[in-house]
């Protein structure tokens, strides 16, 4: 991936890509999923549409942070090279920022202005989620059936307490019943 020409521009594409969207992940990778689907797929063709949902799905049931999707979207694109320079586009700028952030932070514990900048952010956090979420609903549920449990689901998780297990095996069984 680097030679006499210099770097690769696929590595190159891939690390500013997620320096750039890590910046952006307030409250977790939920909330730049769409932008990667988008850049992914429909501007650097990296992938179809159908294999970024298999990717979403294998980084949601791996343990460790759903965002870690970076890493296979970087080796789809550029073999192990990718999969390196997408983790560290990913996470180096936004551990730097946080490091450098966290400091004054701590140093500011007392300021007025913090609980204002804390509530500050909470909704935005909520609402790249919410983002996040919509746009994988909008690309991979089609018909009726499958927004009203894409719905129901959510509101069950929203406002009570079942186990999120329990909500995916009842979706997954509606649509075998549907289907059958």
């Amino acid at each position: 991936m680097v030679g006499a020409q210099g770097v690769s521009p696929v590595l190159l594409q891939l690390f500013l890509l997620f320096a750039g969207l890590s910046m952006l992940a307030f409250g977790g990778g939920a909330g730049i999923m769409p932008d990667i689907q988008r850049d992914a797929v429909t501007y650097y063709h990296w992938m179809t549409a159908a294999e970024f949902l298999d990717m979403f799905a294998i980084s949601r049931a791996a343990p460790g942070p759903g965002s870690l999707i970076v890493l296979l979207v970087g080796q789809k694109a550029a073999g192990l090279p990718g999969a390196a320079v997408s983790f560290l586009g990913m996470f180096l700028p936004s551990c730097l920022v946080v490091h450098c952030v966290a400091r004054g932070w701590h140093r500011a514990a007392q300021s007025a202005w913090r609980p204002v900048v804390e509530r500050a952010l909470a909704p935005v956090a909520i609402g790249l989620t919410f983002a996040s979420a919509l746009a994988l609903m909008r690309a991979t549920e089609t018909g009726f059936t499958a927004y009203a449990i894409t719905l129901g689901g959510t509101v069950a998780f929203a406002f009570t307490r079942i186990n999120p297990i329990i909500l995916l095996c009842a979706g997954a069984t509606v649509m075998l019943l549907v289907a059958a």
